[in-house]
């Protein structure tokens, strides 16, 4: 989350007024992530405490915007712990604050767990494989606007910023993933909404008897419709690593994919893919954190993200290919 249009309390004021969630109490910016404006707003209503999320977006249209919010309100009617899009007298999800589309979201207890046990990553995967079943149903249909196309067009702007190892390494891998993208089994992988950005900052555990309770999985923006092993992927890329090294952790691996099999399986065609979907995935972050880091947009409390993370990571998946036979024993 950032800060790039500033909203005033009068502001957010009258937007919460219009979908009736009671009178502003606080309105805080919030610094993590890089997309959108974020805030945090309180209210009170018949003397209760309730709090949102107010988020206005720097670069999703008017267009886009109903498929994420519209599938939030899918996922939560499911019983996914999903932020709740709130509406107006007349139904609609978006609105319009200083020029640009917005949407005001229930806040979720709980916090990010940056330091995850197997016992994290089991919740996870568990939750993530509910996800990917009950979007089965979902009527919109919107691609992952940061998939293969967006790689490849994306990556021709940071060629000239990169040094000459980064260079070919990009070029490398993406001619190797345009190859797998014309392949028969990559056709074959079973499909359909994705977060596509399930990082460990985008789920909240809270503590329940001494064991942590998965409360929340938040953060929809980059979602689309895409091979549900993509969205394996990039999940794992982050819960069960090495941050420092980008290796892989065998027992949360482990620990993640029994928890995600137990509930959906994995069928054949996505086993013989996962390696090459482990490297998309960290292509995928590498390239958008390049773009970032190189085409940085001016935003208060903007914290951007460190490329060389998946540069290291994509470089672990290309050296260590063997790494997905290891998680495949555990299924």
């Amino acid at each position: 989350m950032a800060v790039y249009t500033e909203v005033s309390t009068r502001e957010a004021r009258a937007l919460l007024r219009q979908l009736k969630l009671g009178e502003l109490t606080t309105l805080q910016g919030c610094a993590r992530g890089i997309e959108n404006t974020n805030y945090f707003a309180s209210t009170k209503r018949d003397g209760q405490t309730f709090d949102y999320v107010l988020t206005l977006f720097e670069r999703l249209t008017l267009e886009q915007l109903p498929f994420y919010l519209r599938l939030m309100k899918h996922l939560a009617e499911r019983g996914i712990p999903v932020p709740e899009p709130m509406v107006n007298a007349r139904g609609d999800l978006v609105f319009e604050l200083k020029g640009k589309p917005a949407a005001v979201v229930t806040k979720l207890r709980g916090h990010s767990e940056l330091a995850p046990t197997p016992t994290h990553g089991a919740a996870v995967g568990t939750t993530l494989a509910k996800m990917h079943l009950a979007g089965r149903d979902f009527p919109l249909s919107q691609p992952n606007l940061r998939g293969l196309v967006w790689w490849n067009d994306t990556a021709a702007v940071l060629l000239p910023q990169v040094n000459p190892t980064q260079a070919a390494l990009l070029q490398s891998e993406l001619a190797y993933q345009n190859h797998v993208a014309a392949s028969s089994a990559w056709a074959a992988l079973p499909r359909g909404p994705i977060h596509a950005d399930l990082f460990r900052d985008n789920v909240l555990f809270d503590n329940v008897h001494g064991q942590p309770e998965l409360t929340g999985v938040f953060d929809f923006y980059f979602a689309g419709v895409d091979s549900w092993l993509f969205d394996l992927a990039v999940t794992l890329n982050d819960w069960c690593i090495d941050l420092d090294s980008g290796a892989h952790d065998p027992e949360r691996c482990q620990s993640f994919l029994r928890a995600y099999s137990a509930v959906r399986p994995l069928e054949n065609a996505e086993r013989a893919l996962l390696p090459a979907m482990l490297r998309a995935a960290a292509l995928r972050f590498w390239i958008s954190r390049l773009w970032d880091h190189y085409l940085p947009r001016q935003a208060s409390l903007l914290q951007p993200h460190d490329p060389d993370h998946f540069e290291r990571v994509l470089q672990q998946r290309v050296m260590h290919p063997e790494v997905a036979n290891l998680l495949e024993m555990s299924l």
